[in-house]
């Protein structure tokens, strides 16, 4: 799939297949990630390519496929003056459904999303934690095969966030639905997702499990210790392991070896005791810098 805007090139050849699951659609700010989905929604026209959406292709079948799509976008999407009962199940009907069976089922999904006490109150008057949970909550109104959620976590606080991404989390794993998370946040998407597409530069840089994308960083420790920093650093270096001394004071290794045994071995050998040898605590922001790094070479 390709789109302009003007000359500017915003998604440049994508080429991607997805199987059910919880999958994140992870990159920075402006990477194309929102364009990327809204094409797939025909909320935009592509300038190329073709796709095709729970096995059928979006420019045959656009407003059938959308019926078993549910989307709830980055900003903002209430109706002001609405309760928040009255909003889902509007939604409801605009995917098609009957008033009574879409008023029935957005009680529901106010509940699954933890909502109820708050269904009779207007959106207006909502958090922003809130206004998160009744977008999930009318993505999935209808009982789609598959839901995108776009950036669900911006302007919360740990908490917020942390409760959003249970509430995710529950979609696929209790009903079954497919789920589509973009964020920028690389906790985010460890946390709740089995796969992970990374997109930067409207391009695709990486899309495997996160189980493989992590066994392909390049493996790297911190080494804490209370002494001989310039001596470990020396041993680190004869050996070609690149190392660096963090901010924290901390030794950062690459040692490139499938576990930190080989790592302990040397520093005991040379009469070096570290308080502590751990795996790069960044190791995930690692991965997705390493990713854009190899995307951007090609």
């Amino acid at each position: 799939m390709r789109k302009l805007f003007g000359a500017q090139v915003v998604l440049d050849a994508v080429d991607l297949s997805l199987p059910a699951g919880s999958i994140g659609l992870l990159g920075p700010n402006g990477a194309g990630k929102s364009t990327f989905i809204k094409c797939l929604l025909q909320l935009q026209s592509k300038d190329g390519g073709t796709v095709s959406l729970l096995g059928k292709d979006i420019d045959e079948h656009g407003r059938e496929t959308r019926r078993r799509i549910g989307y709830a976008p980055e900003q903002d999407c209430h109706i002001p003056g609405m309760i928040g009962c009255e909003y889902v199940t509007y939604c409801g009907e605009l995917s098609g459904m009957p008033f009574e069976a879409a008023r029935q089922r957005a009680h529901e999904m106010l509940d699954f999303v933890g909502m109820g006490q708050e269904r009779y109150r207007k959106v207006d008057t909502y958090s922003t934690g809130m206004k998160q949970r009744i977008k999930i909550a009318q993505a999935l109104v209808h009982d789609p095969d598959l839901v995108f959620l776009d950036e669900p976590t911006n302007g919360l606080d740990p908490k917020g966030q942390s409760m959003i991404l249970e509430l995710i989390q529950r979609i696929w794993q209790e009903c079954g639905i497919s789920v589509v998370l973009s964020s920028h946040l690389l906790h985010d998407v460890d946390r709740i997702c089995d796969r992970i597409v990374i997109i930067a530069q409207g391009r695709i840089v990486a899309h495997d499990t996160l189980d493989s994308l992590k066994k392909r960083r390049k493996a790297e420790a911190e080494v804490v210790l209370s002494r001989e920093h310039e001596t470990a650093m020396a041993v680190f270096e004869s050996l070609g392991w690149s190392c660096s001394k963090l901010s924290n004071g901390n030794i950062k290794v690459a040692h490139g070896e499938p576990s930190l045994n080989p790592l302990i071995r040397v520093l005991h050998e040379n009469g070096i005791a570290p308080q502590e040898v751990r795996e790069s605590p960044n190791a995930l922001s690692e991965l997705f810098v390493q990713a854009l790094e190899e995307g951007g070479s090609k």
